[in-house]
């Protein structure tokens, strides 16, 4: 079919209701002008051991050697060789590294605080360390211990000294950034308790509620500006591959259901969020689809500088280098010998570190990423995300 050109009159017309549409919109729908960078004087997270600083650390075990080798030469309470992702969006906004809300050791929360912890569920888990794999500081605990936060730091601000001055101020729970980086976790519980996978997928909802009565405590506690992520392809690591050896292949080489079930809980975490931006319109909700750019990462690794990502960096056994020993530990082989599991010699160009967290590198690479936007619904850059707006693309 041919297109008829308008005429200069009703094209004239068209092109200036089109622009007093997107005029009206943009002041709709954003109070704050486009251009204006948000200025977030703090960062509260909450998450698993993607975006944990020190939490588990502090409360059991801290990971050893060569955790921690890559940047702070020393393990820093991150599983993983270097900085996470929540360590490269505190210093986008020029913010020191946060402080995991458990270390009691000469903590600053000046500007915000960490409450996830390695391990961390949204859900109550069934089984908890030190009788089973999973941390007690699931989402409703998190919450619990940010909203104690916020309360008490009130009460150290008010009596002054040294103390007051570790404590955010009390604009600043209001001016923060809130972010998420959790739910893997509670996937992996029910594929580990032997679950089918659409036993699994059914559990999704359920999971997606306990989330989102979560992020509302914390809207009513003031939060304005929400950046959330989806879970990443977990049928890509190393201890799903392992221990599923069985499962269908992608062409990526990862478990293609497994992989299948995060983009179903995906779905319905876009879908909350959208519903939460439309119901609070005071506030700003971002998702973050940081499941596409880790995917990238085993899809074509070496367009990005990456190698063998499906390999752990630090582990030993198996075909993915994880069914012996885990990274840090001393074991002894059936013949007696007796081995640390070190890492990789070169972590900067691998994608996974231990079998299930990410090197700093790929984390890197990851943030990069989701901060232009590009990856986001709606698609603002972090340094934008306190702008309102019912945009959803």
């Amino acid at each position: 079919m041919e297109l008829i050109p308008l005429t200069n009159e009703v094209s004239t017309l068209s092109h200036l209701c089109a622009s007093l549409v997107i005029l009206a919109s943009a002041t709709l729908l954003s109070p704050t002008p486009a251009s204006e960078r948000c200025d977030f004087p703090a960062i509260f997270n909450f998450g698993d051991s993607n975006s944990d600083t020190g939490g588990l650390a502090a409360a059991f075990t801290p990971p050893n050697l060569p955790y921690g080798r890559t940047y702070f030469h020393m393990p820093a309470g991150r599983f993983c060789d270097g900085r996470l992702i929540i360590d490269f969006v505190a210093s986008s906004f020029n913010l020191p590294f946060l402080s995991a809300y458990l270390d009691a050791l000469g903590t600053n929360f000046t500007n915000g605080a960490n409450y996830a912890t390695a391990a961390a569920t949204i859900r109550l888990p069934t089984r908890i360390i030190p009788n089973g794999g999973f941390s007690p500081f699931y989402l409703d605990v998190q919450f619990e211990q940010f909203q104690q936060f916020k309360q008490r730091s009130r009460m150290i601000e008010r009596r002054g000294g040294v103390f007051a001055t570790l404590m955010p101020k009390e604009e600043y729970f209001s001016q923060a950034l809130y972010t998420f980086d959790i739910g893997q976790n509670d996937l992996g519980a029910g594929f580990f308790a032997n679950q089918s996978v659409d036993q699994v997928n059914a559990s999704v909802p359920d999971i997606i509620d306990r989330f989102v009565i979560n992020v509302k405590n914390i809207y009513k506690e003031g939060g304005k500006s929400f950046w959330i992520h989806n879970t990443g392809p977990i049928g890509c690591l190393p201890y799903i591959l392992t221990n599923f050896a069985s499962a269908e292949k992608d062409t990526a080489g990862c478990a293609k259901a497994y992989n299948e079930v995060c983009q179903y809980f995906n779905f319905k975490l876009k879908e909350v969020v959208a519903e939460l931006r439309q119901r609070f319109s005071s506030a700003s909700f971002t998702y973050v689809d940081v499941y596409s750019v880790k995917y990238s990462l085993f899809q074509e690794p070496e367009k990005y500088g990456f190698e063998l990502p499906l390999i752990s960096c630090c582990g030993y056994g198996g075909r993915y280098n994880f069914s012996i020993a885990e990274c840090g530990d001393t074991t002894v082989l059936k013949n007696g010998t007796r081995i640390f599991v070190g890492s990789c010699d070169r972590p900067s160009v691998r994608v996974n570190w231990d079998g299930i967290h990410y090197t700093e590198a790929a984390n890197k690479f990851v943030f990069d990423k989701i901060s232009t936007g590009a990856f986001s619904s709606p698609p603002i850059p972090l340094e934008m995300a306190c702008h309102r707006t019912f945009l959803d693309i």
